[in-house]
């Protein structure tokens, strides 16, 4: 690892410290709290675990694997403080994580092997979608690559606003046609312009409808099949957006979207606003689909690759 990677950690661990104290402070904190003075795991011990992490919206499933984890450590090793019992903890949750499927992006930023990689983007209105979609594009400008932009979710003029204020931020191409159009044919003008002017990467924004699961499995549909006859394999991510407040619906989106079409990636934003945190480990462990990035921050460099191991130790150090 050169300087320039070294220091760059570094500040990325630092704002993710920051863009999880609201959860580190209302959560784990409390877990310490409770470790602290204990010689021996009992049941009022787990039972109390239990509370705080099912309070933290890690979720009743997977706290319940962490708390069995926990057991069968304790069952093996001879437990001797509160610090040790704190590391265990912390070992379990990162061993959860990465048990699950992993895809890191840094494989388009760093070895890109498919030209241009397509990335359709999903999610309700409201999770920080625009704004992910912004931060990604500015992500990919600065590793050097062509970023195209299609504005898909044609139902909303704010969005396509919106959209096109972090096109001109980012550095990316912007495609757009006028409110109401047909979604599908703007993601085949994006890819259309992208394919003849040799972009690496292409984003698609689509519309974040819930109220109808059949109109909107019938949209998404259509989009893929109408990009895949530009670029066959496109697109070659779908992208679901979850906001981190929104706590258990974020679960119930992921469950629904999941659904309408073959999600194969998660970003998880406004980690900084919230005191939910751990829907990032419960999402990534129900789920069994990646989270690639998460949102700790407003700022367009605030979207982050999820780093599994940063993200655990983040939330325990002390």
């Amino acid at each position: 690892m050169g300087l320039f990677d070294f220091l760059s950690k570094k500040k990325d661990e630092k704002r993710l410290q920051e863009g999880l104290g609201k959860t580190k402070e209302s959560v784990f904190k409390k877990i310490t709290r409770v470790v602290v003075g204990k010689s021996k795991i009992d049941d009022s011990f787990l039972d109390e675990l239990e509370e705080i992490l099912i309070s933290s919206d890690v979720g009743v499933d997977t706290t319940i694997k962490i708390i069995d984890r926990l057991q069968d450590r304790i069952a093996k090793e001879k437990y001797l403080n509160a610090d040790e019992l704190s590391t265990i903890l912390e070992e379990e949750i990162t061993n959860l994580l990465e048990e699950n499927e992993d895809s890191s992006p840094k494989q388009i930023l760093e070895n890109q092997k498919i030209k241009p990689y397509v990335i359709m983007v999903v999610g309700v209105n409201g999770v920080g979608k625009t704004t992910t979609i912004g931060k990604l594009a500015y992500m990919f400008s600065q590793a050097g690559k062509k970023v195209y932009i299609g504005a898909a979710d044609t139902f909303r003029a704010a969005a396509i606003n919106q959209l096109s204020v972090w096109a001109d931020r980012s550095g990316a191409t912007m495609v757009k046609q006028k409110m109401g159009a047909d979604p599908a044919a703007v993601a085949f003008d994006t890819l259309n312009a992208a394919k003849s002017n040799n972009a690496d990467i292409v984003l698609i924004d689509t519309a974040g409808r819930l109220h109808n699961k059949i109109n909107l499995m019938n949209e998404l549909s259509k989009i893929r099949r109408v990009m895949s006859k530009v670029i066959p394999d496109a697109p070659h991510e779908v992208l679901l957006v979850l906001d981190a407040s929104t706590g258990q619906n974020a679960f119930e989106q992921a469950k629904q979207f999941t659904k309408a079409t073959e999600v194969t990636s998660l970003a998880i934003t406004k980690l900084d606003g919230t005191a939910k945190g751990g829907v990032v480990i419960g999402i990534s462990d129900q789920f069994k689909i990646p989270v690639k990035y998460i949102g700790v921050g407003e700022k367009i460099d605030d979207l982050q690759i999820f780093d599994k191991k940063m993200f655990v130790k983040a939330l325990f150090e002390k």
